[in-house]
């Protein structure tokens, strides 16, 4: 069933230069028409389906940045603008609609709500973007039914296996895209490798945190294939192979992307110790209230003396008020980890740039995709 056979007004106009601003828009409207099908095909199967289809479409539907189908349009585009690619004029290689492209790229959708509603049970949070996590929604649905058994497995049970089944749709939304198989066998080794390694990421992110290590290449490892992987590299990888993109154009997306989602994990994991929670819908200091061990956390344990590596170690995982995050951070920044991890952000995001511009693709390209990297790595939410 292809995703954009019902377009909505954003989707409707797409073209093969369609800014990275419009992707947002365009790509809810996808994502809202391929549910719907999917609710329509397999929402009779039992009233349980119901459930799940409205969980899913109110975590998938009510938020998020759309950040990888933006990079992905970003490879796309980038194929088709000074990289090998060769597009028509209203229409793609093939005749084939633009908005099988907007659909291909929107099914990275549906592998981040996977890694979302698991990473949200992984970590026992309750909300995300403000509003209760899947699993706490099914929980509260077992409680509210006065239900047999632990209403706190049931809720991990039904969110694990709705992350799973997002993550096989989104495998049939990219194959039904109608973006063609030549180009489509092209993207399959971004793919694949894309969803090994978000999962080997996932695996590598709990075994560090259960060893508790301090060691900061531990963390670095975690943010490459837990976040920089599936987030930039493989997005901008994806599209650029399903534009048609040349060798090189693929090397310098993928060593790009690289870049810009490594500066993407440590800006989160800033806003986890420094943000702001009305802006970012996270308690207060949330990475020190649960002990991960970040970057920017390992980054303190290494500069910090004695003294303070001993606080932070103690107050890992055992904060429980405002003012105990509030000290924390004044510990942190006293031992330079939090410029430590600003320089480096600014220091990929100006590697990435100036890649950008010292290469062979088109300004337009360039330029949009600069700005859309720099917005994400100066984020406050």
């Amino acid at each position: 069933m292809q995703p954009w056979t019902d377009p909505g007004p954003a989707s409707a106009r797409w073209a093969p230069s369609t800014p990275l601003s419009e992707v947002p828009a365009a790509c809810q409207e996808v994502l809202q028409a391929y549910l719907e099908q999917c609710r329509k095909e397999f929402g009779g199967i039992d009233p349980l389906l119901e459930t799940t289809l409205d969980a899913l479409a109110d975590f998938i539907l009510g938020g998020g940045k759309r950040v990888r189908p933006t990079l992905a349009w970003a490879g796309v585009r980038a194929a088709w603008e000074g990289g090998g690619g060769h597009p028509h004029d209203g229409e793609t290689e093939g005749g084939v609609p633009p908005q099988a492209y907007l659909a291909a790229v929107s099914s990275l959708e549906l592998i981040q709500a996977c890694a979302l509603i698991h990473d949200d049970i992984i970590d026992a949070s309750d909300l995300r973007r403000g509003r209760p996590t899947v699993h706490r929604v099914f929980e509260k649905q077992h409680r509210d039914h006065s239900w047999h058994g632990s209403p706190e497995h049931y809720g991990i049970s039904q969110a694990l296996l709705a992350g799973d089944l997002v993550f096989a749709w989104a495998d049939d939304m990219l194959t039904d895209s109608g973006v063609p198989t030549r180009h489509q066998v092209r993207a399959r080794p971004a793919w694949r490798a894309m969803r090994t390694e978000v999962i080997v990421g996932q695996q590598l992110d709990i075994a560090v945190e259960a060893r508790g290590s301090d060691d900061v290449a531990d963390s670095l490892k975690v943010v490459k294939y837990k976040t920089a992987s599936y987030t930039a590299t493989r997005p901008l990888h994806l599209g650029a192979s399903l534009g048609g993109a040349d060798e090189r154009t693929v090397d310098l997306l993928c060593q790009v992307g690289q870049q810009i989602g490594t500066a993407f994990q440590l800006r989160d994991d800033q806003l986890g110790v420094f943000g702001d929670p009305a802006v970012t819908g996270k308690p207060s200091g949330d990475d020190l209230r649960t002990g991960k061990r970040t970057a920017l956390i390992n980054s303190a344990l290494a500069r910090g003396t004695a003294a303070q590596r001993t606080e932070v170690h103690e107050a890992l995982g055992s904060i429980s008020s405002d003012a105990d995050v509030e000290l924390m951070r004044k510990v942190i920044i006293a031992t330079g980890a939090q410029d430590h991890i600003e320089d480096t952000i600014q220091g990929l995001t100006d590697s990435a740039n100036t890649a950008l511009h010292n290469s062979w693709l088109h300004s337009s390209i360039i330029d949009e995709l600069v700005g859309f990297a720099s917005r994400l790595t100066n984020r406050r939410f």
